[in-house]
């Protein structure tokens, strides 16, 4: 496999994995060919622009942007077990990370993802005992004509959602901690970030470089760097079309969540002058 580590904004990254070998679907279990199918033909149907599938994309992205794009990021990594059924090499050589070095020091790679895979790993494994231990309980609901047990099937697929979370982050954090990652700036990407990088000179004096612009960005002003429209540019830059979609999710939560950020801040800010 390779992984992909996509700067979302100054202090927030995408990981995203995707399988190396052409034939490799023929090799994953039933449920993960019916993943990656499912997958394929919801990128194909984003670049419908009216008609029946515009509108299942449109509806349906506004209930999965509610899970997070972290979540989204680490169910692509396969299992440690998935991977050596695979590739009976693995956990033996390293795997590539492909990144925007301009963005991101090399030096920093390891330490990003030893956060990324730990830091939520107690909230999924939580949330996936949740999931499957109250689904049973909606179980009856089933017993009613006509209506389908939105609940159960909701619960179970959550729980599976986790768990598949849970299992990704153990084995980033494998790779992590068994010195497995092999750190690689791709040219192409340092290009797009370069054209983010000079969205920022607008607020910037003096000629610098991209990378410098980025090193000197206030670690503590969190700026989301990609437009929506980027998202189809790191797909097709990583030849990756299932990708377009978790950067977008990614790109869409960073910018709510720190809308809504600054909106307590100044909440906050009105709070503090009104006692003062």
């Amino acid at each position: 496999m390779r992984l992909f580590l996509i700067p979302i904004s100054t202090r927030r990254a995408l990981i995203y994995s995707r399988p190396l070998r052409k034939d490799i679907p023929a090799e994953l279990s039933i449920l993960d060919r019916i993943t990656s199918k499912a997958a394929a033909t919801w990128a194909q149907w984003e670049t419908a622009e009216k008609g029946w599938k515009y509108h299942l994309i449109t509806w349906g992205n506004k209930v999965q942007q509610r899970i997070p794009f972290e979540e989204w990021g680490l169910k692509s990594i396969p299992s440690l077990n998935s991977a050596r059924r695979i590739d009976k090499e693995h956990g033996n050589k390293k795997i590539e990370v492909l990144f925007p070095g301009n963005a991101i020091r090399t030096e920093h790679i390891r330490d990003i993802l030893r956060t990324i895979a730990t830091e939520r790993q107690e909230f999924h494994r939580k949330k996936m005992m949740w999931s499957f231990g109250v689904a049973p309980f909606t179980a009856p609901l089933g017993l009613i004509p006509v209506i389908p047990n939105i609940p159960f099937f909701y619960l179970a697929y959550r729980g599976w959602s986790h768990w598949r979370a849970l299992n990704g982050s153990r084995h980033l954090e494998f790779l992590v901690k068994e010195d497995l990652i092999n750190p690689i700036s791709l040219p192409e990407l340092e290009q797009l970030y370069a054209e983010c990088a000079a969205r920022a000179i607008e607020h910037t004096s003096g000629d610098k470089s991209p990378a410098e612009i980025f090193e000197e960005m206030d670690p503590s002003d969190d700026r989301v760097l990609l437009k929506m429209s980027d998202a189809r540019k790191l797909a097709t830059i990583l030849d990756a079309p299932e990708l377009s979609l978790e950067a977008e999710r990614a790109i869409f939560q960073v910018n709510e969540q720190l809308i809504a950020q600054r909106e307590r801040a100044k909440t906050e800010d009105s709070d503090q002058k009104k006692k003062s």
